[in-house]
């Protein structure tokens, strides 16, 4: 039975399969190379042929119910030739450490393979990249509550089949298996091109930009009398299209920059305030980063952060930590970021309680935050009255905004995995 709303990070149950007309028992079972990977890691590892052959038919049938993945394990219940559906789990081994630091980094030194990764694709080369995400043969280990014995029974087999369709879909379910969520692969994925653009703009020295001295830009001079001022239009015009040439400025910076300027442009016209006009210059880099989509995963993202934390005197590193901050709460989620401050007593003093009456354990206060005593979790008291999460590697002191700010400490914490892992 689904219970998708029981989903997390590291908890996916999808809806079984409706049943499809039985294909060739030759032909490959899975539509990708990857699902037929995993197909051909159960076949070679059976014991009996006519069982796979039972629970290939099980599973183009639709006997297979809601199948849940979460790391190590996949679970569903199988109709048999019984009225009472038989329980089945598929272990496989996760991943250890250091096979996902060679995934990482083959998946962040080429933008393809993060962008075949976005579109649901897993490139060859990424599976090639030293860590075992495909299992071979003997590595699958079937367990089921049926009286058979086989290796595996015919409940088992078709599980796996079945397995093998999600994985068509969606090749993050494989990575979840070995351990590790999406949304946690893509942030540190995130981390790991930030970082390297770090360095990459270490390596080189932007050249300064050419200007003209404000003396002389503002030195007295007759000027003819101002035109009338023309109506102001009903909305902002769109920019150009920007052609790319070798060389040349990024078309689509252009393009973001030109579409910025116009919107402030006719809001000050329109209300005679710039909206932007109060943010420090510091505040409008980490503005115009966090409105490019895809921040942090693309060549042209990386050379953006590069050039705009060197224009504020920041590294690129300290720009993808603000974007993450302002996508979480604009202005004021980049002041939780950066200005720690003692607030009043009051709601900062009941976060305390309420985090221990949901079963969470005693969090260590300083100024407006409060940290799990584990290090690895803590929540901040915003000026605007909201409490914003954040995350760290344990011992690290490496905090970074996750999840969605809310009035309740409790509430906020939901942003950062299921309650076992706080």
């Amino acid at each position: 039975m689904a219970t998708p709303h029981r989903d997390t990070e590291l908890r996916r149950t999808f809806p079984a399969f409706a049943a499809r007309a039985a294909a060739d028992g030759v032909a490959p079972f899975a539509g990708t190379w990857w699902g037929n990977a995993w197909a051909d890691a159960l076949e070679q590892g059976a014991l009996d042929a006519k069982r796979l052959a039972r629970g290939r038919g099980y599973a183009d049938q639709g006997h297979v119910d809601a199948i849940t993945v979460t790391p190590g394990l996949v679970l569903a219940y199988v109709r048999g030739s019984r009225p009472r559906p038989y329980r089945v789990q598929v272990r496989v081994r996760t991943l250890e450490d250091e096979d996902w630091e060679r995934f990482l980094d083959a998946a962040a030194d080429r933008p393809g393979h993060i962008a075949a990764l976005l579109d649901r694709e897993l490139p060859q080369s990424l599976a090639d990249c030293g860590a075992p995400l495909l299992p071979g043969p003997g590595d699958l280990a079937p367990q089921c509550s049926c009286p058979d014995s086989g290796h595996p029974c015919k409940h088992a087999a078709a599980l796996c089949y079945q397995t093998a369709r999600l994985l068509d879909a969606d090749p993050f379910v494989l990575l979840l298996l070995r351990g590790r969520g999406e949304k946690d692969l893509l942030d540190a994925l995130s981390r790991r091109s930030a970082a390297r653009a770090a360095r990459a703009a270490q390596e080189r020295q932007v050249d300064s930009l050419s200007g003209v001295r404000a003396t002389d830009a503002l030195a007295p001079r007759r000027l003819p009398p101002l035109p009338p001022p023309l109506p102001v239009p009903p909305h902002c015009g769109q920019p150009p299209v920007y052609p790319a040439a070798p060389g040349g400025p990024d078309p689509f910076a252009l393009d973001q920059l030109a579409t910025d300027a116009a919107a402030r442009a006719h809001a000050l016209l329109d209300t005679g305030r710039d909206p932007v006009g109060e943010l420090t210059l510091w505040q409008d880099a980490v503005r115009l980063a966090a409105a490019r989509p895809g921040s942090g995963l693309t060549a042209a993202t990386r050379t953006l952060y590069a050039t705009l934390a060197t224009a504020v005197g920041r590294t690129a590193s300290d720009l993808a930590r603000a974007v993450a901050a302002w996508r979480q709460g604009a202005s004021a989620g980049l002041a939780a970021l950066e200005e720690p401050w003692d607030p009043p007593a009051g709601r900062f003093d009941r976060a305390r309680p309420l985090l221990l009456a949901a079963d969470l354990p005693a969090f260590r206060p300083w100024r407006n935050r409060l940290t799990h005593p584990q290090g690895h979790a803590q929540l901040r008291l915003g000026r605007d009255g909201l409490w914003y999460a954040y995350e760290s590697e344990p011992g690290r002191d490496d905090w970074w905004p996750r999840g969605t700010p809310d009035l309740d400490p409790v509430g906020a914490m939901t942003g950062l995995g299921t309650p076992e892992g706080l």
